[in-house]
């Protein structure tokens, strides 16, 4: 289950104001868009998103005891946040007279993090043939549903697109009224760039 947190649209909200009322306050004859302020929007549009799911831990033959086996089965239930957005340092911007070339990546999972405070006793459910589930099996437990929620996030196409075309309006909105405080109007040109690739540590 995921739910947008509203204190994020309040942030950025007060973020904007403050960057636009930086704008008119500045020498309007030099105005241009500005790579720092374009950053920070990104950073004020990354969006995030309550997480409340449950990860299943299974280990077959955990115990053994001559010829009789048995297997580890427990749940843990489990919160937390993600953050997912454009990568700001990714971002980068040509502005020429009329128009300008933005650089972007990609919005994906900028942070995660299990709420360990929504832990207790009560989020581990074992099985009740489970052989007896110990402290490193709750320490690997809490890196699944880390792992779990981070590859959940990453792989809600709609929600990445979403993180990607709010960042996309909000940039367009502060170049069209960086444009208008100088009588201009620019046109925009969006450039995708791909993350970097991680060499294979095997080869």
């Amino acid at each position: 289950m995921i739910m947008f947190k509203k204190v994020s649209a309040m942030i950025l909200g007060i973020g904007l104001s403050l960057i636009l009322y930086s704008c008119n306050n500045q020498n309007l004859i030099d105005r241009k868009p500005e790579i720092i302020e374009m950053k920070t929007i990104t950073e004020l549009a990354t969006l995030e998103c309550y997480y409340h799911n449950v990860a299943k831990v299974k280990e077959k033959d955990a115990t053994r005891f001559l010829f009789w086996t048995k297997d580890k089965n427990f749940w843990i239930e489990y919160s937390g946040i993600v953050k997912i957005g454009i990568d700001p340092s990714m971002l980068d911007i040509e502005v020429n007279e009329e128009s300008v070339n933005i650089h972007i990546s990609k919005a994906k999972v900028l942070d995660y993090k299990v709420d360990q405070n929504s832990l207790t006793d009560a989020s581990y459910i074992v099985d009740k043939d489970s052989a007896k589930i110990t402290a490193e099996d709750e320490t690997a437990a809490f890196a699944l549903a880390q792992e779990n929620m981070f590859l959940t996030a990453s792989n809600d196409k709609a929600l990445l697109t979403n993180a990607q075309e709010r960042a996309k309006k909000l940039l367009e909105e502060y170049v069209s009224n960086v444009g208008k405080s100088v009588g201009k109007e620019y046109s925009i040109k969006w450039i995708e760039i791909p993350y970097p690739t991680v060499p294979d540590p095997g080869q």
